[in-house]
C-alpha cells in the first residue's frame, strides 16, 4: 500500500472516529464513548474537567443528566499524521437545552477539539482531547420549541437508548463504533 493511500485511509478512520464521539455524546452512549479513547487517554474541557477520559466518562450520566438536548455538529477537520501519531483541530457547533431551577436554556458554543490520536494495535483512538470554546451564545428561557405545526407527527430524537434511531437502524448500534 502507498503511503497516500494509508494516509488516506487513516484520516478516513480518524474522521469516523470523531464523528462517533459526536454521537455518543449526543445520544449518552457511554461504551460507545468508551471505546473511542485510549485507557490511559486525557480529556481537558478547561475548568470543568481535566483528568483521564475514564474518569470524564464516569461523570458524563451526572453532567448530562439536566441535558434534555445536546446537538454536536463537527464542521471543519484539519489532520495532520506522522506514522502511527496524529493531530486533529476539529471545529464544531455544539448545541445544549439545559433543565435549570427556573426552566430551560439553550447554550450554543462555537468552538474547537484541539486533538490527539494514536494508532495502538491496529485501531486509532484518542490519546488526548481538549475543548476550546471561541464563541457562545446563552438564552434563558430556552428558545427552541418541538410544538409547531410544522414538526408536528415528526420523530423527535432524545439522548439516551430512547432516541428513534435505535429502533430504525440494524447496522448503527449503540455502544458500536
Amino acid at each position: 500500500m502507498t503511503p497516500e493511500l494509508q494516509a488516506l485511509l487513516d484520516k478516513q478512520a480518524i474522521t469516523e472516529m470523531v464523528h462517533s464521539y459526536c454521537n455518543a455524546a449526543d445520544r449518552h452512549d457511554h461504551d460507545k464513548m468508551r471505546s473511542l479513547y485510549h485507557e490511559d487517554a486525557i480529556d481537558d474541557h478547561g475548568a470543568f474537567f481535566k483528568g483521564l477520559a475514564m474518569e470524564f466518562i464516569d461523570q458524563l450520566p451526572a453532567i448530562q443528566e439536566p441535558m434534555a438536548i445536546l446537538h454536536h455538529n463537527v464542521t471543519t477537520l484539519n489532520i495532520a499524521l506522522d506514522g502511527d501519531y496524529g493531530e486533529g483541530e476539529v471545529y464544531i457547533l455544539a448545541f445544549h437545552q439545559v433543565r435549570t431551577e427556573d426552566g430551560l436554556m439553550d447554550l450554543m458554543i462555537g468552538g474547537r477539539y484541539f486533538d490527539k490520536y494514536e494508532k495502538r494495535d491496529g485501531l486509532w483512538k484518542f490519546s488526548h482531547r481538549a475543548v476550546v470554546a471561541d464563541w457562545a451564545r446563552v438564552d434563558t428561557p430556552s428558545t427552541v420549541t418541538l410544538e409547531h405545526p410544522m414538526i408536528e407527527g415528526a420523530h423527535i430524537g432524545k439522548p439516551g437508548p430512547e432516541d428513534p434511531s435505535y429502533g430504525f437502524f440494524k447496522l448503527l448500534k449503540r455502544g458500536q463504533r
